[in-house]
């Protein structure tokens, strides 16, 4: 039996500005807002990157905290996870700020992918130093993969024991550079994990709905979000991240798959709760 559907909001990322779309939140009461809208429509967990006064990607550990701080007054209960991407000209030590907001999780990107025109460089010895560090505060970590030989590194790590516990992957397809958004490859990297592993995936761009609708048919979770995608449909804008989630619901409940509450969530994950 399939466990009830875990849907991650991927509420603004770093590349996506206002040029692109009106409705990128910007500030830490806009993507606050939009995380709580997107709680209610059914997410279960935030992915949580932040910006500057200006809009530009930031790990300042101050609006970490903040924006952090103002998603649990309206969302005790979600599940919070941040970046530790950041965006792909920032050192290792500015990617590691957003671990100072206490966040129940965080991503770990187990490897180097080209990103568009440029590099998102992750080296062995960069990823596991991100691993021990969130080993020591206790953040679990959600291994981000943008081809299959990221799961060979992911499983490195927890053969040196700086993961343990539950393993969850999150595979991002359809980045240029990273690998494609098809069925073949999805089915590749699922058969890739260890037995007992949860998974979701991020379908970039047109890809978002078409790999939501695999991955709930799978047995896997779904993450979507203006990070990813920024239309509700072919040449439609979202006006909203939980607009997003509410088509996920939507298919969701037409392929007869509930839908997980954060509690649920935590359990599905066995992601224990942080003492704060």
């Amino acid at each position: 039996m399939m466990d009830k559907l875990i849907i991650t909001v991927a509420v603004c990322g770093a590349e996506v500005t206002r040029n692109d779309t009106p409705y990128i939140p910007i500030t830490p009461e806009e993507i606050a807002q939009q995380t709580y809208e997107s709680y209610l429509a059914g997410a279960s967990i935030v992915h949580l990157h932040v910006r500057d006064e200006n809009g530009n990607p930031t790990q300042d550990p101050r609006i970490f905290k903040k924006t952090v701080s103002l998603i649990r007054e309206k969302c005790p209960d979600m599940i919070i996870q941040v970046s530790t991407g950041g965006a792909v000209w920032m050192t290792p030590e500015e990617r590691l700020q957003s671990l100072e907001a206490d966040p129940d999780m965080a991503t770990l990107t187990t490897g180097t992918v080209n990103f568009g025109n440029d590099v998102f460089f992750n080296s062995m010895p960069m990823i596991e130093k991100f691993a021990s560090i969130m080993k020591e505060k206790g953040i679990m970590p959600e291994f981000e993969c943008f081809d299959v030989g990221h799961i060979n590194n992911a499983m490195t790590l927890v053969k040196k024991g700086l993961v343990q516990g539950h393993l969850h992957f999150d595979f991002v397809m359809g980045v240029p550079g990273g690998i494609a958004a098809n069925a073949r490859n999805l089915v590749t990297m699922v058969d890739s994990i260890p037995p007992g592993s949860t998974w979701s995936v991020a379908g970039v761009g047109r890809h978002e709905f078409s790999m939501a609708v695999m991955a709930i048919v799978m047995g896997g979770h779904v993450r979507v979000g203006l990070e990813d995608n920024i239309y509700i449909e072919k040449g439609v804008l979202a006006k909203s991240n939980a607009e997003l989630v509410e088509k996920v619901v939507r298919l969701a409940k037409e392929l007869g798959r509930p839908i997980a509450t954060a509690k649920e969530a935590r359990q599905i994950l066995r992601l224990e709760e942080r003492n704060r």
